[in-house]
């Protein structure tokens, strides 16, 4: 006899998940045939694998992910960037510029100063170093406007929604840029300061009740409520 959790329940360390034919994924664990939680989230599974999507946890950094950083130190020929994790991460010259860099006859402040934020990817990451970053692709570099949030970088999947569902009903409805960093750093851009208050206080909801069913929908209807509200001022002016 077989017996498997219901799907986005909330669970604590200790938490039954499944018994039987089945494997402990992430943040779980396997004692005989049963498999547990290891840590507070939400159950899921994909066929026989269990595990639990974490609702609090620090960014662990892979290859390819799109970050966002400050620069916190320079060495010669590299900065060292906070990357909202455990592990500082390097961005050397060679991954900032499109030329070789001259010490003798630029200053690396030039190019980036300590407390400069960045949007960066990932290149190369083993636990072994800090995670190596470029800010050579397009899209990349250098962050001039904008405000910055954070979300806890396990809920950035929610914020991305399925295909990409929420983000684009965000960046439609507000027509705020929306600029999500892997390590649960955030931009928001907009040409209307009142929609780009209104997209923050949106996301920060989306931290707060990311475990919840039907968040689409009712953030839909918030985001018609608060624009209604808004258009109601303007009238009055």
């Amino acid at each position: 006899m077989s017996y498997l959790i219901e799907k986005r329940t909330f669970v604590i360390p200790g938490d039954l998940l499944a018994e039987g034919d089945y494997h402990a994924g992430s943040n779980a664990f396997k004692e005989g045939s049963t498999v547990y939680a290891s840590m507070v989230g939400l159950s899921n599974s994909v066929g026989r694998n269990v595990y639990v999507v974490a609702l609090k946890g620090c960014y662990v950094p892979r290859g390819g992910d799109v970050v966002i950083g400050k620069v916190v130190e320079m060495r010669l020929g590299s900065w060292n960037v906070d990357i909202n994790s455990p592990y500082n991460a390097i961005l050397f010259t060679s991954e900032a510029l499109d030329r070789p860099f001259n010490s003798r006859r630029e200053e690396m402040t030039s190019i980036l100063d300590i407390g400069d934020l960045i949007l960066a990817k990932v290149i190369s990451f083993d636990r072994t170093r800090g995670p190596a970053l470029t800010i050579r692709e397009s899209g990349l570099g250098k962050i001039v406007h904008g405000s910055i949030i954070r979300m806890t970088p396990s809920k950035i999947p929610r914020l991305i929604g399925r295909k990409g569902s929420m983000i684009n009903l965000l960046t439609r409805e507000t027509g705020c840029h929306i600029t999500v960093g892997q390590n649960g750093l955030i931009l928001i851009s907009g040409k209307n300061p009142e929609l780009e208050a209104l997209t923050i206080k949106i996301l920060n909801i989306i931290e707060e009740k990311a475990h919840t069913s039907g968040l689409t929908n009712r953030i839909t209807d918030f985001i018609k409520k608060e624009k209604s509200v808004l258009n109601a001022e303007k009238s009055k002016e």
